[in-house]
């Protein structure tokens, strides 16, 4: 005898698929195109990941940098950028050098938290070409590492354009109209579009330099810092040594004081002059069309000078030891540029007015002791910082395109990589660079850029604090200056801070960060995401772990019940509609899909055959979990699942299989009408999850099925039957206006002269009826009242409503009314007490497990005429279901519990069982047998 298509319960070893094991795949160094870490290959071990600690050579290897040359110098030289020479004096002016050294501290606070972070990330492991977007990817996840990483790029890009703009003031205000390297009317023009005119050549000429020296220009950084930092203390020695002068500083072309003012103040070290600068005045930005200034204008434009502190990181690809390096060189450059920043900042409250710092933030040059050094330091700081952004955005752009974060959209970039410089990232950068150019203020570019480097910072701090508080083994880093304190005040100072330089940026990148988050965890590769752990994993399972041992079975009650599922399918081919129905009928509850594969543990290798079950899961789009035992009969197997399935106090409740009849399976894969057709599970002529073709052997006899259901209920679990599910179509129900009820009949069709519909089975198949009309809104449940009075004469049927059925029709009522349960109350008059359904009540409970409490007769032993009857009365009880389902969607029957196995002749009464229940059922919509063993409903508050 074989079994339809869904129930099955026998499963059958399948076929597997093999993945590729997880491999990294990171990006080229920040700087240049040359040979890195990321373009090695590398040797998984284990199969899971690897860990590489640089035992090779590492001039063979790429890594040829050390700490000054890898890490401080990129950071120190990007933390000044155009802020050291062209904006100091701006936030001084306005902000006084209280609230600057306020806003210093503030600053430089978080970016120390955060560098925290970056070092206790970078000490833990190896650390491979990318810096903030490789740690931030590989630690958060997919989600979190594609957004950020994805907002990284453009915080570069706009930190590039922010820096070319710093570089084309620098230029009109030295070569410009009224500046201090021209005389007469040999000038550059000023104006918005001149401006415009003259960043796009800077981005043009940093867009050559790119695809042909930026090589050439990582190995000059130690150069263009030691050429900035000797005009910066020209700066220092210039405050001290150049007196008071007149006429001397000239105001900016494009300052409205222009017109009425020629020459602004300098009063060299003067106490009254410091006095006056030591508080705020805030007055307005020349540069932005009058705009006011306040105290987050001023900050905004401060920070987004220091957001260096991830270009040593970023170098992580070249540097022979980055769990040194890194953290050594970027809190040496942070401490340097710190004290330099607090000794420009006093030496200019000290020698120069707030009005003159105000109107001309280029007022350095005047007063240098050789103005030639303010320009040179201008130009090489500006330039050199928008040309590492460029070159870093292009290189981001470059990684979350091989590592596929956004699939196939990116793919243009791969293709346009040529000898390892991606041309086509560096085209698209320089694009946007163009793009955000067009704001023309430096002031309104540092603010947005300010708070895109923030949330890069804010995500680098989330990231160290998720591993920390997970408690991970691996979480073991070299750097111990740290802790979830740290992390936690790094996090919260990025988060405010965001939002007093700008709520309009800080709301739109945020907003912006969790669409990315959203679609990237809709749309990107599962496998991608399992190559790269993801935090969260580590999380849920810290929390879950914590609340299953919180959750205490002995607190159940039975208000809050809800089904918790153990489905037992054989091939996953030929039950897609009933793992779909069962997901439906869970209610938030558990749910496990079983199946038993029959075998020994011989050379066994279970990992396959497990991805396979996760892809079917996520193919059915169903929430459940999996569980796959081995065993050498499926009984056995089974029992192993019913009693280890789960975990605490979340076990399964309810068990569920397939009937057992000779329909043969229909595999839905294959079946070209089928909602679940899919060839994701064919290779090549090898088909996983093989099913049983119609005419092959069964994999267990009927007999071992009748054990499993009575090994079930001696579980005390709830026993649920499902046949003809190879019939159900969810979408033909939603939308059919024919189909209008799910039918419940609780009536115990072997046993009808004692049948209570109000007994323990009838509520539980009342409880599943109404969590299915949740589903199914617009059906309407159906309960059939099968009840008759004794008064009426055998055939014929009173048309007056005798005493006995009123009282069970307004008992039925009452319950329903009490169990907030919305049913329709269909009476049925053909079970009565005195017609031939009564008379076959103690032959069926032959086949039944109140079989060893029946006396039987001779002539009730169970022989062929015995089951003759039994069979004709099925039928006719058949017949009555039939004729009421033709709008039903699903019937809910009750299920008398099979033969105790201890009942003598328990292989012929197992089979006369299944033949009466066949019987029953044959022609059917979908419908479920059901025996419940445990109280489902409460009508308490």
């Amino acid at each position: 005898m074989s079994a339809s298509a869904e129930q099955e319960t026998a499963p059958i070893a399948n076929s597997r698929n093999s993945r590729t094991g997880s491999v990294f795949r990171s990006f080229g160094s920040l700087f240049g195109g040359g040979q890195n870490s990321g373009d090695r290959p590398h040797t998984p071990q284990d199969g899971d990941g690897y860990v590489e600690f640089g035992m090779q050579d590492p001039e063979r290897s790429g890594r040829t940098l050390g700490t000054f040359a890898g890490v401080f110098s990129p950071v120190a030289l990007s933390m000044f950028s155009a802020l050291v020479f062209i904006r100091v004096g701006y936030i001084v002016g306005n902000a006084g050098l209280y609230v600057t050294l306020l806003q210093f501290l503030i600053a430089y606070g978080i970016l120390l938290f955060t560098v925290a972070s970056v070092c206790a990330i970078s000490t833990n492991g190896a650390i491979e070409g990318g810096g903030v977007y490789f740690m931030i990817s590989r630690t958060l996840g997919l989600e979190f590492g594609g957004s950020i990483g994805t907002l990284f790029f453009f915080a570069n890009v706009v930190g590039s354009a922010m820096a070319i703009s710093g570089c084309t003031e620098g230029i009109m205000d030295n070569f410009g109209p009224r500046g201090h390297f021209v005389s007469g009317d040999s000038h550059l023009p000023d104006g918005d579009w001149w401006r415009f005119l003259t960043s796009s050549m800077i981005n043009t000429l940093q867009l050559l330099v790119c695809l042909v020296g930026a090589a050439l220009f990582a190995k000059t950084s130690v150069l263009i810092l030691g050429t900035v930092t000797v005009c910066l203390f020209a700066t220092y020695f210039s405050f001290l040594f150049v007196g008071a002068t007149n006429n001397t500083i000239p105001v900016p072309g494009d300052n409205i004081l222009s017109n009425t003012t020629t020459f602004l103040d300098y009063t060299g070290l003067n106490a009254t002059t410091l006095r006056e600068n030591l508080g705020s005045h805030y007055g307005r930005d020349y540069t932005s069309n009058g705009k006011q200034v306040d105290f987050s204008t001023t900050f905004g434009v401060l920070f987004s000078g220091v957001t260096g502190i991830m270009a040593g990181a970023n170098m992580s690809g070249e540097l022979k030891n980055p769990s040194k390096s890194i953290p050594y060189g970027t809190l040496s450059a942070v401490a340097f540029t710190f004290v330099s920043y607090i000794i420009l900042s006093f030496l200019m409250s000290c020698t120069t007015p707030y009005f003159t710092m105000q109107n001309n933030y280029l007022f350095l040059m005047p007063v240098n002791l050789w103005p030639p050094f303010t320009a040179i330091g201008i130009l090489t700081a500006t330039f050199s910082t928008s040309l590492s952004n460029l070159i870093g955005s292009s290189r981001i752009l470059e990684a979350l395109s091989k590592d596929q974060v956004f699939g196939s959209l990116l793919n243009f970039v791969i293709h346009g990589t040529w000898k390892g410089n991606p041309i086509a990232a560096v085209a698209v950068s320089w694009c946007l660079v163009e793009c955000i150019l067009l704001i023309g203020s430096f002031n309104i570019i540092a603010q947005i850029n300010s708070v895109l480097f923030m949330l890069s910072y804010l995500a680098t701090n989330l990231a160290c604090l998720g591993i920390e508080l997970t408690g991970a083994p691996n979480f073991r880093p070299l750097f111990k200056f740290f802790t979830w304190h740290t992390c936690l005040v790094g996090l919260l100072g990025t988060l405010i801070m965001m939002f007093v330089i700008n709520f309009i940026y800080a709301s739109s990148c945020i907003i912006l960060c969790l669409i990315l988050v959203i679609a990237l965890h809709l749309f990107s590769p599962a496998t991608q995401a399992a190559q790269w752990g993801s935090i969260s994993q580590a999380l849920m399972f810290h929390q879950v772990r914590k609340y299953l041992l919180m959750l205490d079975p002995r607190k159940d009650h039975v208000k809050f019940w809800r089904p918790q599922i153990l489905l037992l399918v054989s091939s996953p081919r030929s039950c897609c509609p009933l793992v779909d129905f069962v997901n439906d009928l869970k209610k938030s509850g558990l749910y496990i899909i079983g199946h038993v594969k029959l075998g020994d543990f011989k050379g066994i290798e279970d990992a396959e055959d497990n991805q396979q079950w996760w892809s079917f899961l996520d193919h059915m789009r169903v929430k459940a979990f999996t569980e796959v035992t081995l065993s050498r009969t499926i009984r056995e197997g089974v029992q192993h699942l019913i009693r280890l399935s789960g975990i605490g106090a979340m076990k399964p409740n309810t068990i569920i299989l397939g009937f057992y009849d000779s329909e043969a399976p229909r595999d839905f894969f294959q079946n070209g009408s089928s909602p679940y057709k899919t060839e994701d599970f064919n290779n090549g002529e090898i088909q996983n999850f093989p099913i049983r073709r119609d005419g092959d052997p069964k994999q267990f006899q009927i007999q071992e099925y009748v054990q499993i259901l009575c090994d079930t209920l001696r579980m005390k679990k709830n026993l649920c039957l499902c046949r003809n599910f190879q019939r159900l179509d969810k979408n033909f129900i939603s939308i059919s206006k024919h189909v209008k009820y799910i039918d419940v009949w609780p009536i115990n069709i072997f046993n009808p002269t004692s049948g209570d519909p109000f007994d323990m089975v009838s509520l539980f198949m009342m409880q599943l009826a109404v969590i299915m009309l949740a589903k199914w809104k617009h059906l309407r449940v159906r309960i059939f009242l099968c009840e008759a009075s004794e008064e009426r004469t055998v055939g014929t049927f009173d048309t007056q409503t005798p005493q006995m059925e009123i009282f069970s029709k307004m008992k039925l009522e009452q319950s329903l009314k009490e169990l907030r349960i919305t049913a329709d109350i269909v009476e049925i008059q053909e079970w009565s007490r005195d017609t031939d359904f009564t008379r076959h009540a103690r032959t069926l409970k032959q086949f039944t497990a109140q079989a060893d409490n029946v006396l039987l007769e001779d002539d009730d032993e169970v022989g062929e005429e015995t089951l003759n009857r039994s069979l004709l009365y099925m039928q006719r009880a058949n017949q009555i279901i039939r004729e009421r389902s033709d709008q039903t969607a699903l019937s809910f029957i009750y299920l008398a519990a099979p033969p105790k196995l201890s009942t003598p002749d328990f292989a012929q009464r197992s089979a006369s069982y299944m033949e009466l229940l066949t019987e029953l059922t044959a022609e059917l919509p979908p419908t479920i047998l059901v025996h419940g063993v445990s109280t489902v409903t409460s009508t308490t508050l």
